[in-house]
């Protein structure tokens, strides 16, 4: 008896699968979870600051756009930019363009401890959120460098065999609140430590303000006459430290290391009065930020971080 009720159940399951094939199956496609752009899409990016650096990021998002208009989808970047890194008045554009709910809010992190909140809120508004230039949490998508620290800790090392190990140096830090700039500056003091003939003997924050960090350097010089070299940063301050250097005329004595590959940079390194810097490649940064809120906004998967990476940049490689 059991056996023949093991046959009906198999007969039954067999008819019924039998049936089941005859039907057409249930059409998938995962194509049909991306979402078509309809309008036009806007996005803001938020910078830490007004800066010659994010003019290339600018030029980058601004490719992606007409790679985009060329296909159709048509995107409005606008830069809400700070005339100075006040982190009050960051925050209090975060939060205005929240209110606006764009497509996409783009946001280079000054003060990571107030940031977070503002794009977590940001996030549950229901805005496509992405930080680039300066990590802020893992909360949120990435698109920039992230090896602030060994950057820091790369010209250090850089800067300590330029002048033979040994002598005073001084450090231009940037923004205090700024965690690339933190990063870069304690990367640099953990190599120099390496380096027990090397004494810092100022550091003092620019706030990423190119004339500040002639003043600030014009001080140093006078207070160290015999400083040996002068570690820079971001972008603004190796061109102070080397406008400086130059008008002390003190370009053969003390040697200037620090970030980014500005056009006045790139020339005081041809010109050797800056030794080196190590340059980020922000057009990337502003191209892919741009690709991703696209892609965010068409329900795509997005990755977690684009590292967009840095090299050293010398007098050496630049003539070649």
């Amino acid at each position: 008896m059991k056996n023949r009720m093991a046959t009906w159940a198999v007969a039954g399951f067999v008819a019924a699968a039998v049936a089941i094939a005859g039907q057409p199956a249930q059409a998938f496609d995962q194509g049909d979870l991306i979402k078509p752009i309809e309008g036009k899409l806007t996005f803001v990016f938020i910078p830490k600051v007004i800066h010659p650096w994010y003019e290339v990021v600018k030029a980058g998002a601004a490719t992606a756009a007409e790679e985009f208009a060329a296909q159709g989808v048509e995107i409005d970047v606008i830069w809400d930019e700070l005339p100075q890194a006040d982190v009050a008045d960051h925050n209090r554009r975060i939060e205005t363009n929240i209110g606006r709910r764009p497509d996409g809010l783009a946001v280079s992190c000054l003060d990571p401890s107030t940031n977070v909140q503002l794009l977590g809120e940001a996030v549950e508004a229901g805005t496509n959120v992405i930080t680039f230039d300066t990590f802020c949490s893992d909360d949120f998508k990435f698109v920039g460098h992230k090896n602030d620290a060994k950057d820091g800790a790369d010209l250090a090392a850089f800067l300590a065999e330029k002048i033979g190990d040994e002598g005073k140096v001084g450090i231009l830090a940037g923004s205090l609140t700024a965690a690339n700039h933190a990063a870069r500056v304690q990367g640099f003091k953990d190599e120099m430590a390496r380096h027990p003939g090397i004494e810092i003997v100022f550091e003092q924050p620019d706030d990423d303000d190119l004339e500040k960090a002639v003043s600030l350097t014009e001080n140093a010089l006078q207070a160290n006459p015999d400083i040996k070299g002068i570690f820079g940063s971001n972008a603004s301050n190796p061109i102070g430290a080397a406008r400086a250097v130059v008008n002390a005329g003190k370009t053969d004595q003390v040697t200037i290391v620090g970030m980014d590959d500005l056009p006045e940079t790139l020339q005081f390194i041809e010109d050797g009065v800056i030794a080196g810097v190590k340059a980020q490649r922000q057009w990337e940064i502003g191209y892919w930020a741009v690709k991703y809120l696209v892609a965010m906004n068409q329900n795509h998967t997005t990755p977690q971080e684009h590292a967009t990476g840095s090299q050293i940049l010398t007098k050496e490689l630049l003539t070649q």
